[in-house]
């Protein structure tokens, strides 16, 4: 059976973070009876990239048998301003930060590494809530600077043996994806695959794993529940299981082009993290030129045919639906599913 871990945030996103460093989580993960983490980045993790920390961390990691990936930061030079850390780890050159990050993951052989290509911003509503609309420049021209960028960091990627795994975060498609790992080169990029995330951008999420699944070597699992709005329809985050996908069909998608992969959970407490799709839009639908009527109507079908919680109660935070439970609940379906799998 594949590796079933969960996705480690050591710093406040949603609240504070359940764990006071790397080693405690490594430990309550665990506990949960789960096989590895993805930290989302390598910095929270040590902000000095202290080598022998993190051979300490690798090490528990093994004792533990527990698989290890690490994130950087962000390669959309549009937004990366918003990370200067990592501008001064690098003496000021993000480049030259983001190259130690990778040699610091390569020297404890920590080689599957995430990133993204833009950030969700919470206070902003509509289509100003990712960098797909920003108005200072196009989503164009921002895929254009993220694929030049990308091909700088590719030599540092290679002497180290990493692939860094772009994200299907909510401000890019499957279609972009694969284009720029082409582009770059499949040796040092990759696709990590968010199950739920896929949906904010117009895709059914088995199309978008058929698409990506020749190159997807990370996950970040959750299912997701549909609601028809009067704004178009709302995304919400559910344990896998929960919500409208078809797990057996998705996981042996992913499989199939990559049997080893890690099944990494990215868990959500509390709330659900409600993101909203316009198809009606003019606006929103000139920003997805891939977009298929297709795929629009799959989306539809899905949010017709769920039956979960309705929209009240998914808007409503839930102090009793913690990381852990959420964790817990996607562990136990991911893991039904691939015993089938496998009979």
């Amino acid at each position: 059976m594949n590796p079933i871990g969960l996705d480690v945030k050591l710093e406040a996103t949603y609240g504070p973070p359940p764990w006071k460093d790397l080693f405690d989580a490594l430990e309550r993960v665990k506990a949960l009876g789960l096989d590895g983490v993805n930290v989302r980045t390598l910095f929270e993790v040590s902000p000095t990239l202290d080598p022998g920390y993190l051979r300490e961390i690798r090490a528990r990691a093994d004792e533990l048998g527990m698989y290890l990936e690490f994130g950087l930061g962000k390669v959309n030079p549009y937004m990366t301003a918003e990370f200067p850390h990592i501008r001064a780890l690098g003496d000021g050159s993000y480049l030259a930060g983001m190259e130690k990050l990778i040699g610091a993951a390569g020297a404890i052989g920590v080689r599957n590494l995430w990133t993204a290509t833009g950030g969700f911003k919470p206070n902003f509503n509509g289509y100003f809530s990712t960098d797909r609309f920003r108005t200072d420049t196009t989503w164009t021209e921002q895929l254009a600077a993220t694929s030049k960028f990308l091909k700088l960091l590719a030599p540092a990627l290679r002497d180290h043996g990493c692939r860094l795994n772009l994200e299907t975060h909510e401000e890019i498609t499957t279609f972009e994806l694969v284009r720029l790992v082409e582009a770059v080169g499949p040796d040092v990029l990759g696709i990590c695959f968010d199950s739920a995330n896929v949906l904010v951008r117009g895709e059914d999420p088995i199309a978008a794993a058929r698409r990506a699944a020749p190159y997807v070597h990370s996950t970040q699992l959750r299912d997701a529940a549909l609601v028809v709005t009067d704004e178009g329809i709302s995304r919400f985050l559910a344990p896998c299981g929960e919500g409208v996908i078809d797990w057996a069909v998705l996981l042996p998608t992913l499989l199939d082009a990559n049997p080893g992969l890690n099944l990494t959970i990215e868990p959500i407490g509390v709330i659900r993290a409600e993101m909203t799709l316009h198809p009606y839009d003019p606006v929103w639908l000139a920003g997805h030129p891939d977009l298929t009527a297709a795929e629009i109507s799959e989306i539809y079908r899905l949010a017709h045919r769920y039956q979960g919680p309705g929209l009240d109660e998914l808007r409503t935070p839930d102090p009793d639906f913690t990381f852990d439970v959420f964790a817990t609940r996607c562990a136990d379906h991911l893991r039904q599913a691939l015993t089938k799998e496998t009979v």
